[in-house]
């Protein structure tokens, strides 16, 4: 697996921060953007709090476990082989999948402090909202963050985050296929892997 690099993992830490939010029957735009204004603050909160690594992990960790809608994104991230699995499957995939992105991502904060995500914009796409930011972290130039929000799932959910247009859920989905051709094809040996990854 490729060393992570910090605007992936920033992408990583946004999307499993930021994947759920109120209840809504008709995302508007500023409904998005609203969404979108309240989760980067609470990023931009735990990034800066002056709290100690393994503190700010697990304010992470809580984050994720309040907001994401989990089992919508790993049923993504699993692809194709999300269908033939069983539904145990899927929960317990679901279960290892969110403690893989806590591990994955929450350990990288320290490389974020200082730093800040702004929010500059929205607009409507097809059947979605698309809320532009620019992150801005020590020692790098300035970087286009575009955030996903619909409303399908009967609330409004952050499903996908492209960093300079390279889609995240479309990479972890990369990594999660690795993983289970790694293990040929066995969802449940996947599992148990991912119980460890991150």
């Amino acid at each position: 697996m490729n060393k992570l690099t910090r605007r992936t993992t920033l992408a990583g830490m946004i999307s499993a921060i930021a994947l759920a939010a109120s209840p809504a029957f008709t995302l508007n735009t500023a409904q998005a953007r609203g969404l979108i204004d309240e989760v980067v603050a609470k990023i931009n909160s735990v990034i800066n709090s002056g709290k100690s690594e393994a503190a700010m992990y697990r304010d992470f960790e809580a984050l994720f476990n309040r907001y994401a809608d989990v089992p919508t994104i790993s049923r993504s991230a699993l692809g194709p082989p999300a269908r033939s699995a069983s539904s145990q499957q899927l929960s317990q995939f679901s279960d290892a999948f969110a403690g893989y992105l806590a591990r994955k991502y929450g350990k990288q904060f320290r490389d974020f402090i200082g730093g800040e995500i702004t929010v500059e914009d929205a607009r409507q796409v097809k059947s979605f909202q698309e809320v532009q930011a620019v992150a801005k972290l020590r020692g790098q130039s300035p970087f286009a963050v575009t955030f996903m929000v619909s409303d399908r799932s009967g609330s409004n959910l952050f499903f996908d985050l492209l960093i300079e247009g390279i889609s995240l859920l479309k990479s972890e989905r990369a990594e999660i296929g690795a993983m289970l051709d790694k293990n040929g094809g066995n969802i449940d040996a996947l599992i148990r892997d991912l119980k460890s990854a991150g």
